[in-house]
């Protein structure tokens, strides 16, 4: 899509942030901060994960956004807000001119998810988000660039589950974070959660949120169909 629509215009472009499960957002105060240090205008929405399912919280977000002024309006989401977003592009698909970061986010379902989903407790856990952290979502129309990020420190407590073989951040794997018709993928040396505490990353979702890509990627094949 070539570089940032808004960077020639008065107002800067806007980033709205998105909290992954369990999360209330401030968990992504420093990467809210290290945007704003690149010249964007943030935005934080908060959804309620467990106790909303998918598409309500894509609605939510959805009247979040007619709130949200200016022409151009990109987003930055951690783990299930990435889904959440996913969703959002699907119901309402006429949105502003903007890029999508995300995080961490499971696009090709979770294994880890699969795994607490058989048990009472962990279908407790996940509550209304379930279904989609373990299912398929329609496919990306690449319509809108899409940077998909994801870490690969396992440190989590999704390393406790057999299901999460290979590279990982400890709590989503790598193959996990493919989409189909994405602008690009990168793998970054850091944890699920530094994800939204490391500089490095912030540099990259500045860069690709201006250009429509990362500084540098990598070629890792699209993955295959979960395991749940």
């Amino acid at each position: 899509m070539g570089d940032d629509p808004a960077a020639s215009g008065i107002s800067p472009a806007t980033v709205v942030l998105v909290h992954g499960l369990w999360m209330t957002g401030i968990d992504m105060t420093l990467l809210r901060w290290r945007l704003a240090g690149c010249g964007f205008t943030t935005r934080q929405f908060h959804y309620a994960s467990i106790r909303r399912d998918l598409a309500t919280n894509a609605a939510v977000l959805q009247r979040f956004l007619e709130g949200v002024p200016g022409p151009t309006i990109h987003f930055v989401a951690h783990s299930l807000g990435g889904l959440v977003v996913r969703r959002l592009f699907h119901d309402f698909p006429d949105q502003r001119p903007g890029r999508i970061v995300t995080l961490g986010t499971p696009h090709c379902a979770s294994c880890v998810a699969g795994q607490l989903r058989q048990s009472r407790l962990g279908s407790l856990l996940l509550g209304r988000s379930a279904e989609a952290l373990v299912q398929q979502l329609p496919p990306w129309p690449g319509h809108y660039d899409l940077g998909s990020m994801a870490g690969s420190m396992p440190v989590g407590a999704g390393r406790l589950f057999r299901a999460l073989d290979g590279t990982s951040d400890g709590t989503v794997a790598v193959a996990e974070t493919h989409v189909e018709k994405a602008a690009d993928h990168l793998v970054l040396p850091v944890s699920h959660m530094g994800l939204v505490t490391s500089a490095t990353v912030a540099q990259q979702t500045c860069h690709f949120l201006r250009h429509g890509r990362f500084s540098s990627g990598d070629s890792t094949p699209i993955c295959g169909t979960p395991r749940l």
